[in-house]
């Protein structure tokens, strides 16, 4: 098996392949220096897709499963298919439901599926306008992909003409999405797909923003929950059927069938009500290490399950999982990076903990630093999400590096 990708997510794909018994050799592109314990590294970038197809077939790789959102959007399927390899994840064509949020709109309406009104802008006069006109509280959110940071929730007309001229100019976004404010709790509802048959994994919830009390700029998320507690059985099985059907169902009636994890972004009203926020073309992070942690059953009998035409189940784990980011200093704006990592060996003497590498690498000397803003996930199990919590927040204490960034609210 192959896993592309260097992150938390990755990371935590293949410390669940790994558990398998089917598994002979596991490979991941380029990995980091915590996946090197569970998977063999390949010197391969995420967006070198000739050159990852081209180990695929010299390796004789069965399966390969994409991790991130870019190389999606580059195609990377499409290439592999035409080469007749097996490979777990949307074409370049079906991920625009996360490349394209104008796209995802277009597909949720024609689906009937409930989501925000919106506006779509291609300039920055044409967007301040409009903000003129609508004094919010109002969303904005770059079209196209930006690692969890392009989105702006504004209080009021002045914020959303802030978060405009940033879009456009800082950002340089081409197109922007605004939409209307919704209010509620969210959750993370993320189904595996083949085109038709779907299964629903465990939902879970994350915390974007940087700092307790969901204070300060949106991050690609600083902690997670599986299952979560935003919504009920009743609830998911009602976005299984009103939102991950029918969107299913209208790429596939569009000649663009959807394959791999799909990711629904929903926000619960305090009247129960259920809106999409957004969908995500892949598993998202740090949710993956939270779910990864629940999920009992084989991880590849599913993949390949579904990559066979068929409809596989999944089991989960009758307990509570949760993830905490270690964030590095300057994180989510000017990230300091290259800062030794200390205490790792302690953190997982904790009972059910396991901490994911997400940004880290070896320098001279053998010696852990950060190499990015999320560094590590310290995901802990237990009989309950308080067990849990108290193990994670046990496990994350014994890491340190300078300037670490940690979350003192998440499952709380």
């Amino acid at each position: 098996i192959l896993v592309i990708g260097s992150g938390g997510r990755e990371h935590a794909l293949c410390w669940k392949l790994r558990q398998s018994k089917r598994v002979q050799t596991l490979f991941c592109a380029p990995g980091n220096p915590g996946i090197a314990r569970v998977a063999e590294l390949v010197a391969i970038g995420v967006d070198k897709l000739t050159e990852l197809a081209d180990f695929a077939e010299k390796q004789k790789i069965d399966i390969t499963i994409v991790g991130p959102e870019y190389p999606l959007s580059l195609g990377i399927v499409d290439v592999f298919q035409s080469r007749g390899l097996k490979i777990f994840g949307p074409s370049k064509a079906a991920s625009q439901l996360e490349s394209s949020k104008s796209f995802a709109k277009e597909i949720m309406t024609a689906a009937g599926v409930p989501t925000a009104a919106y506006e779509t802008f291609t300039d920055l006069a044409a967007t301040e306008a409009w903000l003129r006109l609508h004094p919010g509280p109002i969303v904005l959110k770059a079209d196209g992909l930006a690692a969890g940071k392009g989105v702006f929730v504004c209080k009021d007309s002045a914020e959303a003409s802030q978060a405009a001229q940033s879009l456009f100019t800082e950002m340089k976004a081409t197109k922007v999405v605004a939409e209307e404010f919704l209010d509620g709790k969210e959750a993370s509802f993320i189904v595996a797909a083949n085109g038709n048959a779907i299964v629903p994994l465990a939902a879970a919830h994350d915390y974007k923003r940087i700092f307790d009390g969901d204070e300060g700029p949106n991050t690609g998320g600083m902690g997670s929950v599986c299952p979560t507690n935003h919504v009920s059985s009743e609830q998911c099985a009602w976005a299984l059927e009103h939102v991950m059907r029918p969107v299913i169902r209208e790429m596939e009636r569009r000649g663009i069938p959807f394959s791999g994890f799909l990711y629904g972004g929903l926000m619960i009203s305090p009247q129960g009500k259920i809106s999409v926020l957004e969908f995500n073309a892949r598993m998202g992070d740090p949710e993956t290490q939270s779910i990864m942690r629940m999920l009992e059953s084989d991880l590849v009998d599913l993949i390949e399950g579904l990559l066979a035409g068929k409809t596989p189940t999944a089991q989960w784990k009758q307990e509570s999982s949760v993830c905490l980011v270690l964030a590095a200093e300057g994180y989510p704006q000017d990230v300091r990076t290259g800062d030794e990592i200390s205490g790792l060996e302690f953190a997982e003497t904790v009972p059910g903990a396991v901490v994911f590498h997400a940004a880290t690498k070896m320098a001279e000397r053998s010696k852990l630093v950060t190499s990015g803003g999320r560094v590590l996930g310290v995901s802990a199990v237990g009989k309950d999400l308080a067990e849990a919590r108290s193990k994670a927040y046990r496990a994350a204490d014994l890491i340190q590096f300078r300037g670490r960034q940690l979350r003192r609210d998440i499952a709380q």
